[in-house]
């Protein structure tokens, strides 16, 4: 202990406030990373963590409260991750504490690959079952509500959009929903909503939220028990349906719309990414992006669909 505290000791000031700066970026930009895969705006995300504006705005500039780095050094001086500190609830078992550092240590290909071991393993669902359950993610104005309803026609299955099963457990449209309840509350909804689907339907097309893919504990519920394709287009194609639909969320009163569309993307692109496959509607008219479609479920594709 004596060693350490001298090895702190000798550190020029200077370095660790260059630390310390570094560190406070990287907090902003992960808070500001993870509101665009939410898809919220700082007014959203200010309206339902009771900050303000103001200080969110400073968080994300790298310039949050100096606590944190406090919290910091507490967590590396007991030589544990910061995140075991801040965790709600009980602490998690060992072995998983064991397994999630050896896992840092795999390069992103064995990541994948030691992902797929799991889910080949432990996931509970055979190839054939979530090849009949086929769920479409992407953004909104990607056309997973129209294409989703085309395709479970053809197919003879049923069209289930999760967003219309939340507004009917909840009472109330999602505007009210997230008005009333935030994000938490949606999310709870949501997840609620998608395990009565698996449930209760063994063959279905299922047209997912936008933001359902920032969860990770529902997206990989997703993920494991359904076969699923990214419907993807460009920024510009999902801005000019989404006006089409009338419908701004969550880009309403924000003059930069936009440019907070491609950021919501960029972030969310890798996880889109993890679907099954991946088709891209830009520019085809719904008769073909329908074939493409097809082709994917049956399994027909002339090229791999997902890069």
């Amino acid at each position: 202990m004596g060693n350490n505290t001298s090895q702190v000791s000798q550190v020029p000031p200077e370095q660790n406030a260059e630390r310390e700066t570094e560190y406070l970026k990287s907090l902003g930009d992960r808070v500001r990373e993870a509101r665009a895969r939410r898809g919220m705006t700082r007014k959203i995300l200010a309206r339902d963590s009771g900050v303000s504006e103001r200080y969110l705005a400073q968080l994300e500039r790298g310039q949050g409260n100096i606590s944190i780095l406090l919290l910091r050094d507490i967590a590396r001086a007991l030589d544990i991750p910061l995140e075991l500190l801040v965790l709600q609830g009980p602490e998690p078992p060992i072995d998983l504490i064991h397994t999630t550092e050896f896992l840092r240590r795999l390069r992103p290909e064995e990541l994948t690959q030691a992902r797929q071991l799991l889910i080949d393993n432990f996931a509970g669902v055979d190839t054939d079952t979530r090849r009949n359950r086929i769920a479409l993610i992407g953004l909104r104005g990607a056309g997973k509500s129209t294409l989703g309803a085309m395709l479970a026609e053809r197919l003879e299955m049923p069209f289930i959009e999760l967003d219309r099963l939340i507004e009917q457990a909840g009472g109330v449209t999602l505007n009210v929903i997230f008005d009333l309840y935030g994000q938490s509350g949606f999310r709870r909804l949501e997840r609620r909503c998608l395990e009565q689907v698996l449930e209760r339907h063994p063959r279905f097309v299922l047209s997912s939220g936008g933001s359902l893919v920032s969860e990770p504990a529902t997206f990989e519920r997703l993920l494991t028990t359904c076969f699923t394709i990214w419907l993807r287009t460009t920024p510009e194609e999902h801005m000019q349906r989404v006006i089409a639909q009338g419908d701004m969320r969550p880009m309403a009163d924000n003059d930069e719309s936009m440019s907070d569309l491609r950021r919501i993307l960029a972030v969310r692109e890798p996880l889109y990414g993890m679907a099954d496959k991946a088709i891209d509607t830009s520019s085809q008219s719904l008769g073909e992006s329908l074939t493409m479609l097809l082709d994917v479920v049956r399994g027909e594709e002339r090229s791999p669909a997902k890069s």
